[in-house]
């Protein structure tokens, strides 16, 4: 049994931005995943605190949930890790947006864990975070993310220096996991190699 896992993550903070349409097991999994371990979720969006995000289940209205920052007040100085979930109209209505895609370039300007899953990671096209990447997705995007200069290929998760990537809900256990194995890492020794 491991003992420290309530303790894995105290004093990490992960933003999750996302909108309407957004695959509701895509947040709440990892959300609960990451409170377990300690971290600090903090749902951000281009709508207003306090407004509500609408989730689905599929093609089906699921929960809402409220949010707790607006994008454009959001610095990605005060995070450790950014996870976009996916749903098909949440990641392109964020495309849209150009607070949000400034939030996604800077948190890849930082070289912070970023961690997107399904359609989540059509974002990372247009904040130019997917060129030059091994990465995977929901096998729709595939072309998309070529065409953007990324490598894709069809694995439940893809891990490519601090980018994190998976295809469906189906891969949320590894997901999650390898975001767990991403911020447990000290930044400040990460470079260096494995210690004894």
């Amino acid at each position: 049994m491991e003992q420290n896992n309530g303790q894995a993550l105290k004093g990490k903070r992960v933003a999750v931005l996302m909108t309407d349409g957004v695959e509701q097991i895509e947040y709440t999994s990892p959300r609960s995943f990451l409170q377990e371990h300690g971290a600090t979720v903090t749902l951000i969006s281009p709508k207003a605190k306090g407004d509500k995000v609408q989730g689905f289940n599929h093609a089906d209205k699921g929960d809402s949930f409220e949010v707790d920052m607006h994008v454009g007040e959001a610095s990605p100085r005060d995070f450790d890790a950014l996870l976009l979930p996916g749903g098909v109209s949440n990641p392109d209505a964020l495309r849209l947006d150009t607070a949000s895609i400034d939030f996604i370039r800077a948190f890849g300007a930082e070289e912070k864990p970023i961690a997107a899953i399904c359609h989540g990671p059509w974002t990372l096209i247009d904040a130019g975070v997917a060129k030059a990447k091994h990465m995977t997705s929901w096998p729709s995007l595939q072309n998309d993310l070529r065409n953007a200069g990324a490598e894709w290929s069809d694995e439940e998760v893809v891990i490519d220096g601090r980018l994190i990537t998976s295809r469906k809900p189906d891969d949320l256990p590894a997901f999650n996991q390898a975001l767990l194995k991403l911020l447990s890492i000290d930044p400040a020794t990460a470079d260096r190699g494995p210690s004894s």
